[in-house]
């Protein structure tokens, strides 16, 4: 893309400021180096790239680039064997574990909320962790060896502590010493060389022993090292010097060492570059409210309510343009300073925008094109250096454009044919324009010539458009209106600001004909236009409204949704309330039936255990029952008759019918007989097809084995109290069926369970004996009982 036409419509100024939001030096040098792509997978993909970090950066923040810095020129040093200092050593180190935490960062952020693209850019950074701990466990935060970076580092640094310690010990017994002070300009020991010395006066000079290493700038006082510890001095010198050579063979191993990293580095470092370039793509869109284009390469392109980024939020006016559908060439016509320029370089920078893979500040649903060039002559570039007129410069700039563009090209000429005479200049724009229409580029031009306003009407694929102006305050709106095309509103003025009426005539009267039939007609149409914009912002109120009684009404029914719950949970406890009162009175009914086994020490009558069941039955909440649909009764079925077999629904028995009394029916049940209703009863076998008639009087208690009881109970997991409730059940079932044996398997655990059912089945009087199993039966882990 040409730099002049980048610069024409702003395009830098936007480079500057993503570049702010980079966190890195890696980040802000891919910004600066931005350029528009041509190619529309591509535009996607970097797109794409930007709303990952755009979702990233809304959800968790920007990534954690704290560290990461640009270690290229060390790492090429440390390549052909230079030596790095303790700085570039820490920062490699810092850069490298930044990485691994922005992966980490990426990679959690990955698994909840997908960024793919991110993702697979992290995933190829390197991690190197040896090297991190080895040069962090010899240079601390302040980029200093530490002692422990080397045996014969902490053992020379010792010695050199001690040494000082001694200096100063020695030095501060002769400051104290009486016949010294009255020698001294100061009681103090300090540095001259890095040797200790302290300050002695200048008449005292022949009197004091040692060497002078420095004096004043008045020269009354002298830095003297004393002899008594010259030798001391001597001896602290060479181990700094051993010291050096000590920090340079560290500093050459871990050169070394990072050396052997130096490919993978270099590759992390573009890595992280990307990614913070991503993530300052998103902080720019977030600064400007923009949102994601959709992108094509048909040379469509449509804008909803799109702003230049570059105008403060709180100036700016939106516009709202659509090119390369219906019309592929735009005329804007109307005075200056309406905005006409604005909307021309809005249209190129956001195109300009998305092509870089960046956010535009335009409402959702807004498409932009992939160019393969945008074209612009805008502003007024007349040149003295170059004896050129503002005609003769923008008609070169024209020729220039029109000698490279192409069908996938976008024009934008501003002030097309100005600054020569008015015919010459209208019928030159109106033959520019034919060209580029021919050429099937797509063009938006600015003008003040009225004949290109017939000409939009009269070509087709070509819209006039304006900017809006209110005469009523004598000032532009700024407001872009596709269709219409600019007025003149010079007499309206005039007349505002006070011309006599006589003059304004008479220059009404010099205006041709047809210039006032287009006058008129453009008056007419913007007439329409209005009333048209009334009746929008009228419907646009309805909707509000409409809109407004729709998250009403959703608040309600979200309220009484809310208030069903609760009634819902309070049922609920209630119906909890209520098992829980029915569970008691079977526990009590069970207990009573117990009871009434031990007293009768036999088995219970058949119409005791109807009665019992039927007081469980009985005990059922309420609230069930009615969530089921009311007591359940029997279906409507063929016609019961005398010698039917039935089954009793209240009772859940099955029983013969022995003589019907109009709705009502007199059941055999076991040895016992009860009257029923006709609708408590199912029929399960006719008298007719029955093999054998049941006899009317009193049958056996005990139940066919047809009926395919269980004969073992098994109670592995149970306590000891449910335990027993089941196989007081169990036994009961067993007996009625005529099983002779059972086994109840209570597995062999701490025994716990199986001594207390073996205790329980000695008192129980269905059981005549009982045993532990055989080889093959389950051993301890089963109790064998034998029913009576």
């Amino acid at each position: 893309m040409d730099t002049k036409i980048l610069t024409t419509l702003e395009f830098p100024k936007i480079i500057h400021r993503l570049s702010q939001h980079a966190a890195t030096s890696l980040g802000k040098a891919i910004a600066e180096s931005l350029q528009p792509v041509t190619d529309l997978e591509a535009v996607k993909k970097i797109l794409q790239a930007t709303d990952e970090a755009y979702t990233a950066d809304r959800l968790k923040g920007s990534a954690p680039f704290g560290g990461v810095v640009d270690i290229t020129a060390p790492l090429h040093r440390a390549r052909i064997g230079g030596t790095l200092n303790p700085e570039e050593l820490l920062n490699i180190a810092a850069t490298s574990r930044g990485g691994r935490r922005v992966k980490k960062h990426i990679s959690v952020l990955h698994e909840d909320n997908p960024i793919p693209m991110l993702h697979d850019i992290a995933e190829q950074i390197s991690e190197h962790k040896q090297l991190e701990d080895a040069i962090f466990e010899c240079i601390d935060d302040q980029a200093e060896v530490m002692d422990s970076a080397s045996a014969a580092l902490a053992s020379i640094r010792r010695e050199l502590r001690n040494g000082e310690s001694r200096i100063r010990e020695k030095m501060d017994q002769m400051i104290r010493s009486s016949s010294v002070q009255k020698m001294l300009q100061d009681s103090i020991v300090t540095l001259r060389n890095d040797r200790y010395v302290i300050p002695v006066k200048q008449e005292y000079r022949s009197h004091f022993g040692g060497i002078v290493h420095d004096q004043s700038g008045s020269g009354a006082t002298l830095f003297i090292e004393p002899e008594a510890i010259v030798a001391m001095n001597n001896k602290l010198r060479e181990l700094k010097a051993g010291e050096l050579r000590e920090i340079e063979k560290i500093l050459q191993k871990l050169t070394a060492l990072a050396s052997d990293y130096v490919e993978d580095l270099i590759f992390n470092l573009d890595l992280l570059g990307q990614i913070d370039f991503a993530y300052a793509k998103a902080r720019l869109a977030h600064g400007m409210k923009a949102t994601l284009p959709r992108m094509n390469d048909r040379g469509f392109l449509k804008l909803k309510r799109g702003r230049h980024p570059l105008i403060s939020a709180d100036l700016v006016v939106p516009i709202d343009v659509e090119l390369g559908n219906q019309y592929t060439a735009i005329i804007v016509t109307g005075p200056n300073t309406g905005g006409k320029t604005v909307s021309l370089k809005t249209i190129g920078l956001l195109s300009l925008m998305a092509m870089s893979g960046l956010f535009v500040p335009a409402e959702d649903g807004s498409q932009l094109c992939v160019f393969d060039a945008i074209y612009a002559d805008i502003g007024d570039e007349q040149s003295i250096e170059q004896s050129l007129s503002t005609f003769s410069s923008h008609l070169k700039n024209i020729i220039r454009i029109l000698g490279t563009m192409t069908s996938k090209s976008l024009v934008l000429l501003d002030e097309l044919g100005a600054g020569t005479d008015p015919a010459e200049g209208s019928a030159l724009a109106i033959a520019i324009l034919e060209h580029v229409h021919a050429m099937e580029s797509r063009i938006v031009a600015t003008t003040h010539y009225s004949e290109l306003k017939a000409y939009a009407y009269n070509r087709k694929g070509v819209i006039n458009a304006s900017m809006e102006f209110d005469v009523a305050t004598l000032s532009p709106t700024y407001r872009l209106l596709v269709g219409v095309p600019g007025r003149s509103n010079a007499f309206a003025i005039a007349e505002r600001l006070g011309l006599a009426r006589s003059i304004i005539e008479h220059a009404r009267g010099e205006v041709s004909e047809e210039d006032q039939r287009v006058d008129n007609m453009i008056a007419s149409l913007e007439e329409n236009r209005l009333g048209a914009e009334t009746e929008r912002q009228t419907a646009e109120t309805l909707r509000r409204e409409m809109e407004t009684l729709r998250t009403r009404h959703e608040a309600e029914r979200l309220r009484f949704e809310e208030q069903k719950e609760k009634l819902l949970l309070k049922a609920q406890d209630e119906a909890r309330e209520a098992v829980a009162k029915a569970k008691r009175e079977a526990e009590q009914i069970i207990a009573d039936l117990r009871k009434l086994a031990m007293e009768e020490g036999a088995s219970v009558k058949e119409h005791k255990l109807i009665e019992a069941r039927r007081k469980l039955d009985e005990a059922a909440p309420e609230q069930l029952k009615t969530k089921r649909g009311g007591t359940k009764t029997a279906p409507k079925t063929a016609k019961i008759e005398a010698g039917d077999e039935v089954t009793v629904y209240s009772l859940n028995q099955k029983g013969t019918v022995v003589e019907i009394h109009g709705t009502d029916a007199t059941v055999q049940l076991g040895i016992m007989k009860m009257k029923v209703a006709l609708d408590d009863l199912e029929l399960i076998k006719g008298a007719s097809s029955a093999k054998t008639q049941q006899p009317k009087q009193a049958a056996s208690l005990k139940r066919s084995k047809e009926e395919n009881f269980k004969m073992e109970l098994d109670l592995r997991g149970e306590n000891l109290e449910e335990a027993i409730l089941e196989v007081d059940r169990f036994l009961d079932e067993a007996f009625l069926s005529g099983l002779a044996q059972v086994a109840i398997i209570h597995g062999k655990g701490t025994g716990v369970l199986r001594t207390g059912i073996q205790q329980y089945l000695r008192k129980h009087s269905h059981v005549k004996s009982f045993r532990l199993g055989n080889y093959g039966e389950g051993g301890v882990g089963v109790t064998v009982a034998e029913l009576k």
